[in-house]
């Protein structure tokens, strides 16, 4: 039986995922079906995906060149929490799309420093899980020649494209500033930079951090649950990078963590033995699907002590303003 179900403070959705959330959710209703889509998932999770498209008949696409010139061309475009390149708000506008910008304001906060240090050229070491990955693809577009994607330290993705920190080569090693991807493992990003540190004495480290509060904050709770819990479920999509961050951290930490989507994926077998369990969900990820896991550990376990310790965040980000497209 279970007798203490810890739940981690914070969880679930940031600052920047309810911004996103609500500026799709809010142009859906002031649309006709049909007249929005959303560049990309509009955060990494696919319960909230599936719940936009069949609640408020919003299309995702991966590339605006999938929209048709002519007939049912949509109106506007929501641009995810994840940030776009220039060159995708240049398609946009060729398209006559109307735009509504989601980044997350730390996103933000690292694309304007990118431009920043290319425009005084210095050469750009980002570093990131997957040169795939949405964020990097956008913050990297702000200055693709001036840029490279430089693995993480403790890196899982295997991406053969990511440059290793202890060999990768700039053009003038006196020039050379690092950024970050915003969710990526705290401690993982501090070995990373040492190493860049080792390898390129004069390195600019921006003053102000760059990975963000949400995942900070998410990855200490994790960190204080770990030690009391025999099993740790993270409540995550698996492509969401903060979510799988939490994920391999709780492995780290007590040797038995695992992943669901939802209560349907939380396997009994997992529990057999088990006396505390320690829960945990991604910042993209909706605080209901906790709750019914919560739900079936105290219908299951009469004698269940739930535990939430830490702070509720307090953060709101100003929501996203509609464009009109250029011209209009």
């Amino acid at each position: 039986m279970i007798e203490r179900l810890y739940l981690a403070k914070p969880r679930g959705f940031c600052a920047g995922v309810v911004m996103a959330i609500e500026a799709v959710k809010r142009t859906a209703r002031e649309l006709k079906e049909g007249e929005l889509v959303v560049y990309h998932a509009i955060v990494h999770n696919d319960t909230v995906v599936e719940r936009l498209s069949q609640e408020h008949g919003v299309r995702f696409v991966e590339d605006l060149a999938e929209l048709p010139i002519q007939g049912s061309k949509p109106d506007t475009v929501v641009f995810s929490a994840h940030g776009v390149s220039p060159a995708v708000r240049q398609q946009a506008a060729e398209l006559g799309l109307a735009t509504v910008d989601a980044t997350c304001p730390l996103v933000t906060k690292v694309h304007s420093e990118a431009k920043k240090y290319a425009r005084e050229g210095y050469h750009i070491l980002l570093i990131g899980d997957s040169t795939t990955h949405q964020e990097v693809i956008g913050t990297r577009g702000e200055a693709p020649e001036a840029t490279t994607v430089v693995m993480v330290v403790g890196n899982r993705q295997h991406d053969p494209a990511l440059a290793d920190p202890r060999t990768v080569a700039v053009p003038d090693p006196d020039r050379v500033v690092v950024l970050t991807q915003t969710t990526l493992s705290v401690d993982d990003v501090a070995k990373t930079i040492e190493l860049l540190k080792a390898r390129f004495p004069k390195l600019v480290v921006p003053p102000s951090d760059d990975l963000c509060y949400a995942t900070k904050n998410r990855q200490d709770a994790v960190k204080a649950i770990a030690p009391q819990v025999e099993l740790f479920v993270v409540v995550t999509s698996d492509y969401s990078s903060n979510g799988m961050r939490l994920l391999e951290l709780a492995q780290e930490l007590m040797g038995n963590a695992r992943r669901v989507e939802s209560l349907a994926d939380l396997d009994p077998a997992w529990l057999k033995g088990i006396t505390s369990v320690g829960v945990t969900s991604a910042a993209s990820t909706p605080d209901d699907l906790v709750q019914e896991i919560k739900a079936y550990f105290v219908d299951h376990n009469p004698n269940l002590t739930v535990i939430e310790e830490g702070e509720w965040e307090d953060i709101v980000f100003r929501p996203a303003k509609r464009m009109p497209a250029l011209g209009r």
